[in-house]
């Protein structure tokens, strides 16, 4: 079971999701008995087992952008013309050319600091140890002879070794130093989602030339209001895939920021991104912008004693029963109290003078 394996019996708010099913059906009487000669009524069987409570919603598949789920913007710091610029589709690593401006490489380096000064031989910093970090972890300085150590904060002569090894492998100036203008930061490798720039353009200081995703792909859906509170991170989901091919998942992100689908900003209609992300990425392989459907559980019970939801019925006075079919073949009305309900399986927990084996009236179909 996920985070809530318990759901209290008899909660308000799940008497009024079942009464919003429709299928509760009214009765006059709290009992009932079989009519001489009348056929036998259709029945189904109270069961003990799991049910699971679920937000059913439609979504996106996707690659992962920022935590709100929009491209990140990539923001140029080189003055000159665009002389290569990245394609939609096109996948970027870090340390590699990520486009050209007056035909010298613009390279993606990674971490969550972006860019904001040149770096040399003495600098020291946040920034620095990124540097190192991702110099180590692309083997520059393994393949320069020497050892970076990717918790230091201060530009070494090891840093400088790494770098110029880096900036040979892919044709850049080897300078042994990091010019602002000459690197963009990104929190990882990029996927280009879209481009800004026109290459043969002005390339200028500030300006946004693409927007980047990662190369991850996962489920993009809208919280609604009232589904915002049901929904938290490690919620387990199953996904449908076109073909009617199915996954699993688990929530990994949920926006912080609200969006209103009208101009006039209404707050009624606001929703919360989140993100699914996928259990096996091999099950979604070529697909992107796909729509799917995503089932995320939100409750469950291991051992609950349900009934269909058509069983149940509405007593005079206030209150929900089932009717059971005794073993002689009359019938009575058994107030219940009501748990989670299960949608999916279209059953309903509850809790009263039944037990598993008991047969309950359900409509004739």
């Amino acid at each position: 079971m996920s985070r809530r394996t318990r759901v209290p019996i008899g909660a308000a708010v799940l008497t009024t999701a079942v009464a919003a099913l429709g299928v509760v059906r009214a009765t006059g009487s709290d009992d009932a008995t079989a009519a001489g000669g009348a056929p036998p009524p259709a029945t189904a069987a109270v069961e003990r087992g799991p049910l699971s409570a679920t937000v059913s919603l439609n979504g996106t598949l996707a690659h992962r952008g920022d935590e709100d789920g929009a491209a990140s913007p990539v923001i140029n710091h080189a003055a000159g013309t665009y002389t290569r610029l990245p394609a939609i589709g096109d996948r970027i690593g870090c340390g590699e050319v990520l486009y050209r401006v007056d035909d010298e490489p613009v390279l993606l380096l990674c971490g969550a600091l972006p860019a904001y000064r040149d770096l040399a031989i003495g600098d020291r910093g946040r920034d620095v140890r990124q540097l190192n970090r991702e110099l180590h972890r692309l083997g520059d300085d393994r393949a320069a002879g020497v050892a970076v150590d990717p918790d230091d904060h201060d530009f070494t002569w090891s840093t400088r070794a790494a770098l110029v090894h880096r900036q040979h492998r892919v044709g850049a100036e080897a300078t042994g130093r990091v010019d602002r203008a000459a690197a963009v930061v990104l929190p990882r490798a990029a996927r280009i989602a879209g481009t800004v720039g026109t290459l043969g353009g002005a390339a200028r200081p500030g300006a946004t030339v693409a927007r980047a995703t990662s190369d991850e792909l996962e489920v993009q859906v809208d919280l609604e209001p009232s589904q915002q509170g049901q929904v938290r991170r490690g919620d387990r989901v199953r996904i449908t895939l076109p073909g009617n091919r199915s996954t699993t998942g688990r929530v990994a992100r949920i926006g912080s920021v609200a969006r209103t689908a009208d101009e006039d900003g209404d707050v009624g209609t606001a929703t919360i991104p989140a993100a699914i992300r996928l259990d096996d990425r091999r099950a979604a392989h070529g697909l992107d912008q796909a729509p799917v459907r995503a089932e995320i559980v939100t409750a469950g019970v291991a051992r609950a004693l349900s009934v269909p939801v058509t069983a149940l019925v509405g007593r005079t006075g206030g209150g929900l029963a089932v009717e059971v079919v005794r073993a002689d073949g009359g019938r009575g009305l058994v107030a219940v109290r009501i748990g989670l309900v299960d949608a999916t399986a279209g059953r309903v927990q509850v809790e009263g003078a039944v037990r598993a084996g008991d047969r309950v009236v359900v409509p004739s179909s």
